[in-house]
């Protein structure tokens, strides 16, 4: 009777064990996927189907999902590694990829492991770029560099079933001689510039002193000419009111002499300011010398009066 328990009691956990592993795998078969998640699902070790986000009901012991594949850009540091440049010089460089899984099913059998696969291919393709460039143009050139690596990764990406979005340089360190040297360099090259900054200054303020002291002694000439200008308009224009003085004299002493008795008058006025010029030569250590005769008067007036009138003239 013990040994009928016993067998049953094997036989009820044997069926209660089948029956939990079905259940189990009834419920393993129910799969719900995320957005940008894709899973890959086997039939008896044979690819079957990509499942998609959304709700999925699998074949139990039969389809076996043998690889979830995250469709994210995700980031992947490449290491530090030692390239030599061009001109033979060590660098340290590391960086950073960002790719993305384009095809779930290449990203699973097409390579082992994609990620490391393309952080050694970056490796490999930045020490091949370095190596064709100088230690200077290493810095200069790193978008150069970086879209090298990008293209190099998405010509391997595409059977591998990935897709890199962008490759950056984190840092290209030197040698700590070779740093002291490219500081020492950089130092030179900014005193140089200051030198010639100021230099340029200097120049600059010469040229603008020769320029200002220039105008003005154009400014200085051009007022002298402009008083010497005003001057000799201002003489002109006294000499031609004299003259305009001079001939409406003239003209009026013209007009008085074909008048009646004009003659006689300027006689008279002649006659008076003859007199009054012998009164003043009187006054002087001067001695004069008169006609013989004194009796004719237009002799006289002739011969004294008017050179009397033109020396005071």
């Amino acid at each position: 009777m013990s040994g009928i328990n016993l067998i049953d009691l094997f036989n009820f956990a044997v069926w209660g064990i089948l029956f939990l592993a079905i259940v189990v795998q009834l419920f393993r078969s129910i799969r719900i996927v995320s957005t940008r998640t894709a899973l890959i699902v086997e039939r008896l070790g044979k690819y079957q189907a990509t499942l998609g986000p959304g709700f999925h009901v699998l074949m139990p012991f039969i389809d076996v999902v043998t690889a979830t594949q995250d469709l994210r850009e995700e980031t992947i540091d490449v290491p530090p590694q030692e390239c030599f440049s061009k001109d033979e010089v060590k660098v340290e460089v590391d960086g950073v990829i960002y790719m993305s899984v384009s095809d779930p099913v290449k990203a699973t059998y097409g390579v082992t492991d994609y990620r490391f696969a393309a952080m050694q291919l970056a490796q490999t393709t930045t020490r091949s770029v370095i190596g064709t460039l100088d230690l200077d143009k290493t810095f200069e050139e790193r978008d150069m560099i970086s879209q090298a690596v990008v293209d190099t990764l998405n010509r391997a990406g595409q059977g591998w079933g990935v897709h890199v979005h962008r490759y950056e340089i984190k840092n290209i360190k030197p040698p700590a001689t070779v740093q002291d040297a490219m500081e020492k360099q950089v130092n030179a090259e900014r005193e140089k510039r200051a030198i010639l900054a100021g230099a340029e200054g200097d120049k600059q303020s010469r040229i603008s002193t020769s320029e200002g002291t220039m105008r003005e002694l154009i400014n200085l000439s051009e007022g002298e000419r402009q008083r010497l200008i005003n001057e000799a308009e201002g003489r002109a224009a006294e000499i031609l009111a004299l003259a305009g003085a001079t001939a409406a004299s003239i003209e009026k002493i013209g007009g008085a002499l074909v008048q009646e008795g004009g003659e006689q008058a300027i006689k008279l006025k002649l006659s008076e300011k003859l007199i009054g010029n012998i009164e003043h030569l009187a006054d002087r250590d001067t001695s004069v010398i008169f006609p013989a005769n004194l009796t004719d008067m237009d002799q006289l007036l002739q011969a004294l009066g008017l050179r009397i009138e033109e020396k005071s003239t």
